[in-house]
């Protein structure tokens, strides 16, 4: 496939000698301003990316402090293109992210041998990384699988919860529900890492995580304390790990942690209310909730799913966030639909 170029530059007959040149290797999107690039990659995201500095409005420094800022548009490799380098300015250039510098005029060749270097690195890079994620990915789906395997009373609840908040998320997204908070949002590491959000119940006694009647309010207490174990083994996971620490255990502490707070301040463990909790735990809140409702305990009987669906309904604006319980009544027929599968 192709690969996609975009250049920078506030000044034309630049963008046409470099469009000249990379035209028969290239797919090359020519670009008059900083501006009218991040307009562009609202359509389209390129390979790389080669940036003038010296531009009028937002100069090229000013520009890739904004990418690097965007978890969609971060690891996209930028070079910057310049008549006027110095080491002060090369070095702040390499600090804020840049792969490299191209002096103006430049030539056809070494453009040419600059770009294919830094996108076979690119891709390299991006393969192991690929590579790296579904290791990752792998190991955290079997530790969850054997936290849940202690736990003979909701068999298969990780990965259902895990679908229905996949199916929930999307559409808060897609219908610009808390627009601002999910813009940079990456699924691919929200969702896998709330398949630990009760990691924490390995620290519980089988004797009371597989009680066959319903629990007292000692053994019960004893349960809501994974949330916060949840947390501290997480934490403790991310001191291991060091500067390597991730999105992914971020999104898996908040899931662990804030999964059972109630938006009237009742839950826990800290006992957050509104928006105070974060909203990754107000959205599991709902899944986690559904799956229990729709499946038979030692306790209680499964309910229906339009019983679940009034419950969670009815519990709007004091369990849960109003404005996600509305997204949720849109996409629960989908909730529903998966929820046969195993059945």
């Amino acid at each position: 496939m192709t690969k996609t170029i975009f250049v920078v530059d506030d000044n034309g007959t630049n963008l046409v000698a470099a469009k000249q040149a990379l035209q028969d290797t290239y797919k090359v999107m020519a670009v008059l301003s900083a501006t009218k690039m991040f307009k562009l990659l609202e359509k389209i995201t390129p390979d790389l990316i080669l940036l003038d500095i010296d531009m009028p409005e937002m100069n090229g420094f000013e520009a890739i402090e904004e990418l690097k800022k965007s978890v969609q548009f971060k690891d996209i490799p930028v070079i910057f293109l310049t008549a006027n380098i110095n080491a002060e300015l090369e070095a702040r250039g390499f600090e804020l992210g840049a792969v490299d510098y191209v002096n103006k005029p430049f030539s056809q060749i070494v453009l040419l041998r600059r770009l294919e270097m830094h996108l076979n690195l690119d891709s390299l890079v991006k393969q192991r990384t690929a590579e790296v994620e579904t290791l990752r990915n792998g190991i955290i789906s079997v530790l969850a699988e054997v936290v849940e395997e202690r736990d003979q009373v909701t068999g298969g609840h990780i990965h259902r919860t895990q679908k229905y908040l996949e199916i929930l998320l999307n559409a808060v997204k897609e219908r610009g529900v808390y627009a601002e908070q999910t813009k940079d949002w990456d699924l691919s590491f929200v969702l896998p890492s709330a398949q630990l959000h009760d990691i924490g119940k390995i620290v519980i006694s089988d004797l009371v995580l597989n009680k066959p009647e319903k629990l007292t309010e000692e053994e019960f207490l004893m349960i809501k304390t994974h949330s916060a174990e949840g947390e501290r083994i997480i934490d403790k996971i991310a001191r291991e790990v060091g500067e390597h620490n991730d999105a992914f255990l971020t999104y898996a502490r908040i899931f662990a942690g804030t999964h059972h707070e109630k938006w009237n301040g009742t839950g826990y463990p800290l006992g957050l209310s509104g928006e105070d909790i974060p909203l990754e735990g107000r959205a599991l809140a709902i899944a986690d909730v559904y799956d229990a409702l729709t499946n038979e305990r030692p306790y209680k009987k499964a309910f229906s799913h339009e019983s679940a669906v009034e419950i969670i309904k009815n519990d709007s604006g004091t369990a849960f966030d109003p404005k996600i319980v509305e997204v949720f009544l849109e996409v629960a027929e989908d909730f529903w639909s998966y929820s046969m599968i195993g059945k």
